[in-house]
Formats: structure tokens, sequence, C-alpha cells
């Protein structure tokens, strides 16, 4: 052989090694095991015959994940776990435009309600917090965000305030209710609701058996996808416990399990590491597959949950936002909650995502960086994890001696009829340990200029109420422990004369009245009147929490 080809050869062969996949991780926990009895499966595998399932649904017997796409189509690896900014996204069209295609579920600003005529406002609760990142990956890309984008409760939820921890478990969060001035409006006052769940340490939570369903489809082929997936999914593997257990299920044209339920976190980390993007997207047979898994290792007094991976562009099998609604409703009530992340632009379909989190009793959030990855998966892990109440609902009630009218700001897709306060049967919003959900109303004192003119005519106009009374309003909240049974109830009142002695907002009344009025005012909220994007940054200064500060930055954004 000449020098010549040997060195052609040497470097041919360091040029191999280079590009060949990096060894598993050794496990954290248990004996060493040779790799080739790794579980792990990144070939496709023949189907097996048989199949598991009820009521006639087949699902195939870990088929093995799909085949991995062509060389050039593999995805490259995010820089590094520890970004905090924006991921690399991939610029996609400007929404609205033909060649995007992302799908939100946007409602109404809720209109204005006479006390005299509708005195009760019910809803349930909503601890998602998706609409505030993905706000925030609108406006740091420089692009408008489209007020459908917008729901303002998940802009509020997405911070967390000084409420106080709960005093004991049997009453799994504390209720708390204060009065201030409304900054875009003299005229009116404005009442917070607050609830906390109690904090749960790390240590003292149920064992869980957790399923990981991964999108890997061709759409999830970017650095603010499939990576960012892996980023996020490793970083949860890396908070869980030696008694904790973990499945993989990957899905593009078809459904396939990649990792078996283990507690190896080298197994868990090595088999992420092979997931690869190409293909349709069969997010139906997914599901089902995910389901079938949690159920086959479900752990009767530990946690059971799902987290679904995904851009939410389903285009084969089940992919109507209705059927996937009803599949996730058929096997929530099999104790197994779910977890919906999204990932990416340009196809993201939130109006999906949002929507089976919440039949699924669980939550949705959107990932946009590693660093939301760590908020959501880490730091707000128990939360995420353990649910402390099921069905939460609030309702309050209005005294029309002391309130002529009101609106709730936000939550318009969690209303509720007043008969399904107590209805056990209506689900509602769950709470996790150390879940934090804020509710804000506006209301017009007695005698205070109404949003609306006097009515002509004599029999159309609120009748005066005889006497003030001591109470502006009654709040109630009803729902259930984790392991069911009837509903339970708390009380509150807010008394009238918090009304005449409200002063204007500060420290956390001062920063939840501006994130309220951020949403509002990207939603095109015609009663905020003239207070801008100026007025809020004010109202929000001091803060010195870093996603406080952040929300100041954001509000500049919105600003140009």
């Amino acid at each position: 052989m000449s020098p010549g080809s040997f060195t052609a050869l040497l470097a041919s062969a360091a040029l191999l090694v280079s590009a060949a996949p990096p060894p598993p991780v050794p496990p954290a926990h248990g004996p060493a095991v040779r790799p080739s009895e790794t579980p792990v499966r990144c070939r496709m595998e023949a189907p097996a015959s048989d199949a598991i399932g009820t009521g006639g649904k087949r699902i195939l017997r870990h088929p093995g994940p799909p085949a991995p796409p062509p060389p050039s189509m593999v995805s490259a690896p995010l820089a590094s776990p520890a970004i905090a900014a924006t991921a690399q996204r991939r610029f996609e069209a400007p929404y609205g435009s033909a060649a995007n295609r992302e799908r939100y579920d946007g409602r109404e600003v809720a209109s204005i309600r006479d006390v005299a005529t509708s005195p009760v406002s019910t809803f349930s609760i909503d601890v998602d917090t998706g609409s505030y990142a993905n706000v925030r990956r609108f406006l740091e890309d420089g692009q408008p965000v489209p007020a459908e984008a917008v729901r303002t409760e998940e802009m509020i939820n997405y911070f967390r305030y000084d409420y106080p921890r709960p005093v004991d478990r049997s009453t799994p969060f504390s209720v708390t209710t204060d009065v201030s001035t409304t900054p875009w409006n003299p005229a009116t006052r404005l009442i917070r609701i607050g609830l906390r769940g109690y904090d749960l340490a790390t240590a003292d939570r149920p064992p869980a058996n957790l399923v990981f369903l991964v999108d890997t489809s061709g759409s999830m082929f970017s650095p603010d996808k499939l990576p960012l997936v892996k980023t996020a999914l490793k970083g949860l593997a890396g908070q869980l416990r030696p008694d904790d257990r973990v499945s993989i299920v990957a899905y593009a044209g078809s459904a396939g399990v990649v990792l078996e339920s283990t507690n190896r976190f080298g197994y868990i980390d090595a088999a992420l590491d092979c997931l690869q993007a190409g293909g349709s997207t069969a997010g139906g047979q997914g599901i089902e597959l995910a389901y079938a898994i949690a159920r086959a290792n479900f752990r009767k007094d530990g946690v059971n949950r799902i987290f679904l991976a995904t851009d939410g562009d389903f285009n084969v099998g089940i992919s109507d936002n209705k059927a996937l609604e009803a599949l996730v409703k058929r096997n929530r009530d099999d104790g197994i909650t779910l977890t919906a992340l999204g990932f990416g632009t340009g196809n993201y379909n939130e109006a999906m995502m949002e929507r089976i989190a919440d039949v699924g009793n669980g939550n949705y959030a959107y990932v946009d960086s590693a660093m939301e990855a760590k908020k959501v998966l880490s730091e707000e892990l128990s939360a995420t994890l353990v649910t402390i109440a099921k069905d939460v609902k609030v309702q309050v009630e209005f005294n029309p001696a002391a309130i002529s009218q009101y609106r709730l700001i936000g939550y318009e897709n969690r209303a509720l009829a007043e008969e399904d306060f107590a209805n056990d049967a209506v689900d509602a919003g769950d709470m996790g340990a150390g879940h934090q959900v804020t509710a804000l109303y506006e209301v017009v004192p007695a005698g205070a200029s109404d949003w609306t003119a006097e009515r002509r005519y004599e029999a159309n106009r609120p009748r005066s109420a005889p006497s003030k009374g001591q109470e502006a309003a009654f709040v109630k909240l009803r729902y259930k422990l984790p392991d069911g049974g009837a509903s339970r109830e708390i009380s509150r009142a807010v008394p009238a004369a918090a009304l005449t002695t409200a002063t204007e907002p500060r420290g956390d009344m001062a920063f939840v009245t501006a994130v309220a009025a951020f949403g509002q005012k990207l939603r095109g909220d015609a009663h905020l009147g003239g207070f801008g994007f100026a007025d809020i940054r004010t109202l929000a200064a001091g803060q010195g929490d870093f996603w406080r500060q952040q929300f100041g930055k954001l509000t500049e954004l919105a600003e140009r």
C-alpha cells in the first residue's frame, strides 16, 4: 500500500469514528449491563402478531420505532442543553399566510355582565402556561402576536405569587381574595382570587410510571423541535428517583416502543439519542399505544402520566380534534393523566395540544427553549406530576347592592354553566402540588358609572337593591381529592367595604394586574382605553425575579 493510500485510509477511518453515534450513557441505577443486552430499540422490528388493548382497538405489541430517515434528514443536535436563550428556530412563513399552518382556538373577549340579570359566574380552573411561552416566541421572533393565540389566564398563571401555603393537606389549597383600584378605569375595581396548592418534596411524592410519547415525524426535523424535545426529556429523566420508571414510545408513520419500562437513566438517555425525524404523523396511534404501555406498567398508589412531546401536526389516522378528545376521554378514567408539551413553529397545532391536555386531566406547556424546559420539567416537576385536587371549580355570586356589573378577565374557554358547579359528573381542571391559580374580576361598584348606557324603558332597568349589606361577593370553590369521592367545598366572602377602601395595586397585585392588561392588550380588549404597553411596563416595574424581569422586556418588544 502506498503512503498516500494509507494516509487516505486513516483519514476515512477517523471520519467514520467521528460520525459514529456516542455509546450509551452508563446506567445510573443497578449493575452494569453489556451493550449487547441493551433494551433500546433503534431499528425497525417486525411487529408481533398479537395485540393489546380493549374495546376492539388493535395496538401492535412493540413494533419498534419508525425506520430512521436518510442521512440527509438526521436532525442536528442542539448546541448545548444549557441554552437559556431562544432555541435556534427555523423561521417559518408569517402566521396567517398560506404557507403557515399554525392553528389556534381563540375566543372573543368576555362580555360585560349585569349583576341584576347574571349574578353568578362559574368557571373551571386553568393551570396551563403554554399561551405565555408561545406569545413570548412570537415577540422574540419579531412577529405580530395573533389575538387568537393569547389566553390571558395562562399569561397570569405563568407566574407565582405570594399566596400563603395551605395549613392542612386535608384542604389541599389556600384561598386568597383582595381588591384594588383599576389602573385603566377609575370607576371600576379589581377583585383577585388566588389559590395555592400545598408543596411536595421529591422524596415525599409517590413513585412514578411515566411514558414519554415522542413525535418523530418529518415535521419535527428542526432544531427547536426534536433536538429540544430530547433536551427537555433528558432533563426530566435526570430529576427522577431510583423507584421511578420510564417507557418511551415514538410515532411517525406508525407507532412503536423504543424503550420498555425501566429505571436506568443510561437506557433512557440512549433511547432519546437514537430518535430521528422522518415520515408522516400517526399521532392517534401513538396516543393509543402510550396509554396501553402506561396501563401495562400501572402503579396503583403511584403517579401514572404520559408526556406527549409534539408540534401537534397529526396527519395520519386520527387527526380531527374531536376524535382525539374522544380517544383521550376513553382512557383518562384509568387513572392515567396526560401532559402535552408543545414544540416548534410554522405548523404548530396549539388548539389540539391545549384541548387534549384539558380532557386528559393534565396540563399543557409550550417549550421554546431549554430554559423553559428546565422551568416546566425540573423546577415545577412536582406540580406537573402529582395531582392534589381534581375537578376544581370556582363560582362567584355578586351582591347587586354592592356591584352592578362585572367581567372575568380570561377563562373564556373554561366557562361553566351555573348548574355545573354542583354537578360532580362535570369535568373541570386539576391542581398539582405547588400549583397556583389566579382569577381576576373587574367590577363596577353600585352607583358608579356602568360600562353600558342606562336602558330606555324602566322595566328593562335593574331594580335597586334594598340595602347595601356587608358583602360585595361570595366565592365558592368545589374540588375532589385525588382518590375521588364526593366533592368538597370552600367558601369565602369579599367584604363590601373593600370596594370603598381599595387602593392602587402594589407588589404582587400590581404585577398580576400588569400581566392581565398585557394579555388583554394583545387580544384587542376595548375596555383598556388608552392604557398602553408603557403603562403596563411601569406597573410591573421593580421586580427582582428573572421571569418577571423578562416580562418587562416583552412589553418593550410588543410596543415596537
